[in-house]
């Protein structure tokens, strides 16, 4: 089935909205070097639910807790990862998200608020995300990471670079468009690039450069893509095909097509992480990606 309306008038949108902001080295870094706007939650998050604060490392994770009255699990937690090409704050769509898998999942979910570019590197952010999840699940937690673009790229770092101890408490990895390859070296991404409306790799490649801080684009400590695939929780991933990282969601989704519990679910017009978008599909597939969440929980763990 091809993209609705809605999709259609949004991606025209986004094309004159953001396109022509990043579609050169110089908007690269510019954005780079935007003051950065607020990590706070929304009010309207906070008016319905328990939300909680505290510090690893000297950075800041933010709880969320299912909206009142709604069943709540304390053995199980989601770590949510923003996205933002590493250089942009969490904005509402990301606090939506974390609430809507809260009062899916039942679970509380920590939204781990890692340092941004430039001030901020890849190396930081790993030990920081790591540290979150290994703490919980040493304290005896089942833990769901989530992330979107680049938070879904750090997302499966983390879960790459697990302790073995800390792996036992993983029951999955959702990601949302990833970021996979900080180089976009992929030959197919050119011809994905012409019909996405909102990324190209001129603007991301000088954010790359600092995100990474001297580490070769592709090291594994920084390209998921390029790591160890193998023993990770079962991976999901969701992806539009009008957007820039497809070309490498393919190839993830090839290489980890025989592992338990993999899936794979790509929209045919879909642009960047569409499941955060305004329109009914979605919509559809954030409700689709939550219940997800929500089962791995309760789904038997593989040896």
């Amino acid at each position: 089935m091809g993209a609705s309306w809605q999709m259609r008038g949004l991606a025209r949108l986004m094309r004159v909205v953001y396109h022509r902001r990043f579609a050169t080295e110089a908007a690269g870094h510019a954005r780079l070097l935007k003051e950065k706007g607020s990590a706070e939650p929304p009010a309207a998050l906070t008016s319905r639910r328990a939300v909680d604060r505290y510090e690893v490392d000297g950075f800041p994770v933010v709880v969320v807790s299912p909206r009142a009255g709604s069943p709540r699990h304390t053995d199980r937690v989601v770590v949510q990862v923003h996205g933002g090409a590493y250089t942009a704050e969490i904005v509402a769509q990301h606090w939506q998200l974390a609430a809507h898998l809260a009062d899916r999942s039942g679970a509380d979910v920590h939204v781990a608020l890692y340092g941004l570019a430039p001030a901020h590197h890849a190396d930081e952010a790993l030990a920081f995300v790591g540290a979150v999840v290994a703490r919980l699940t040493a304290a005896g937690r089942q833990v769901h990471l989530v992330g979107d673009s680049s938070g879904g790229g750090l997302a499966l770092l983390v879960a790459q670079h697990a302790d073995e101890a800390t792996r036992r408490g993983l029951v999955g990895v959702t990601a949302l468009a990833p970021w996979l390859d900080m180089a976009m070296a992929n030959p197919d991404v050119p011809a994905v690039e012409r019909v996405d409306p909102w990324l190209s790799r001129a603007g991301l490649r000088p954010i790359a450069d600092a995100w990474v801080d001297g580490t070769p684009l592709d090291d594994p400590r920084v390209s998921p893509l390029h790591g160890d695939l193998t023993g990770l929780p079962p991976v999901a991933i969701w992806v539009g095909s009008r957007d820039i990282t497809v070309p490498d969601c393919r190839l993830l989704r090839d290489r980890l097509a025989d592992q338990p519990g993999f899936r794979y679910v790509e929209l045919e017009g879909g642009l960047h992480v569409y499941p955060l978008l305004p329109v009914p599909e979605g919509r559809r597939d954030r409700d689709a990606l939550t219940t997800h969440v929500a089962h791995s929980f309760a789904a038997p763990r593989v040896a």
